[in-house]
């Protein structure tokens, strides 16, 4: 599906496309923003979640991120969208990453001004160029499988649809958003993959229609990768958004230049705050423009303790214990707890299931796992208390 561009993108060239290490004409963007507020209180607004190696490894999630794509892409083809307050943190998590692909944003207006941007300002760059969209905190278990996933989604996306990546749910989450699959799409390049058509995005529904979604086969966990010709993006932010596009244009023409900064504060903060989902994925899928990748690969997206419980390898009790902050942890009779310190302080408990442990220097949380969702309240409480220095 060929995609015309309008007199407010520019023109696509022939397929020339920066070309990495492996061959694979592919940019990659790592979305890298929020605080993770179901993490804390191990997850500040100064530390985000993707700052922590809550990989199981040595690894924070950024880094880890970054391991998985370098299949993909070189990393003079990476970007980073990031926040003021964490740009110097992740620069020195990724010093492969050429400075000048860490985008700044001065505050944050959700993942559609982000992605908006970094397609922005490769497209001045490389106006063919294929770029993928990826979270700095997700969790992936199979990579080889998600190497291969990724690459059939390029090629879709050189037909020129918007891809997104659907994960098989494996049980009837109410946590994540869906995608409703339709036809598979005929391709004129071979595809590692099937390629279907979204009918559908889906929000996160109630467990009851959870488990209907499952049921019927038909849907898939909406894992919130994306893989697109950045013109093929902008044409339709422009479709469907021409504000956020005209202001998104504006900010990446003017880098660079000694107008960079004053540009950016003025146009930034006017920029609609919404997701790339409700901004353009979903009206794109309506007009059939969006297709998806069926991934059979272990992914989380570390929404909180129990999710990173689910995630990574426990103890032959269950029990999963991660942070260099506990110098002893003693356990009686405890079962499926997950268990996450940077305190240095020393960890005991007796007789307790399904339980959540987070020490911090300056805040202990504990907490059923069934119910680690609700840290977002606890993170609300404060917020009306003016307890700012804990967040």
């Amino acid at each position: 599906m060929p995609v015309t561009a309008t007199a407010q993108t520019r023109p696509v060239p022939p397929a020339v496309c920066g070309i990495g290490h492996t061959g694979l004409m592919l940019y990659s963007t790592i979305l890298a923003g929020g605080s993770g507020t179901r993490l804390w209180p191990l997850s500040r607004a100064s530390q985000p979640k993707f700052l922590h190696p809550l990989t199981g490894t040595g690894r924070t999630l950024l880094q880890a991120t970054a391991d998985r794509i370098t299949p993909l892409s070189a990393p003079g083809q990476v970007y980073v969208v990031t926040g003021t307050s964490h740009a110097a943190a992740v620069a020195r998590q990724l010093p492969a990453v050429p400075a000048a692909n860490i985008l700044v944003e001065p505050s944050p207006r959700d993942s559609c001004a982000a992605v908006s941007l970094a397609a922005a300002v490769l497209a001045g760059r490389d106006p063919a160029a294929v770029m993928a969209v990826f979270s700095a905190d997700h969790l992936i278990g199979d990579e080889r499988a998600f190497t291969e996933v990724v690459k059939s989604a390029a090629v879709a996306a050189r037909a020129g649809y918007l891809v997104t990546v659907g994960v098989k749910a494996v049980r009837p989450d109410p946590r994540f958003g869906y995608l409703h699959v339709g036809e598979q799409v005929q391709l004129s390049e071979p595809a590692h993959t099937e390629v279907r058509l979204v009918a559908e995005f889906k929000e996160k529904p109630t467990p009851q229609v959870a488990v209907g979604y499952l049921e019927s086969g038909g849907y898939l966990w909406n894992a919130g990768m994306f893989v697109f010709m950045v013109q093929a993006y902008l044409a339709e932010l422009a479709r469907q958004k021409p504000a956020l596009h005209a202001g998104v244009m504006r900010v990446a023409d003017a880098r660079g230049t000694p107008e960079a900064e004053t540009v950016m504060a003025q146009v930034w903060p006017t920029l609609e705050k919404i997701s790339v989902d409700y901004a353009v994925m979903e009206g794109a899928a309506a007009a059939r423009k969006v297709a998806t990748v069926p991934a059979d690969f272990p992914w989380s997206d570390v929404g909180d303790f129990d999710s990173l419980g689910e995630s990574l390898t426990a103890d032959d009790a269950g029990n999963l214990i991660i942070g260099s902050g506990a110098p002893v942890t003693v356990l009686r009779d405890v079962k499926d707890a997950v268990i996450v310190s940077d305190s240095g302080r020393v960890i005991a408990a007796i007789g307790m299931d399904d339980v959540v442990i987070a020490d911090t220097k300056d805040a202990l949380l504990v907490c059923p796992r069934s119910r680690a969702q609700e840290v977002k309240q606890i993170v609300d409480q404060l917020k009306e208390r003016g307890a700012d220095e804990y967040l």
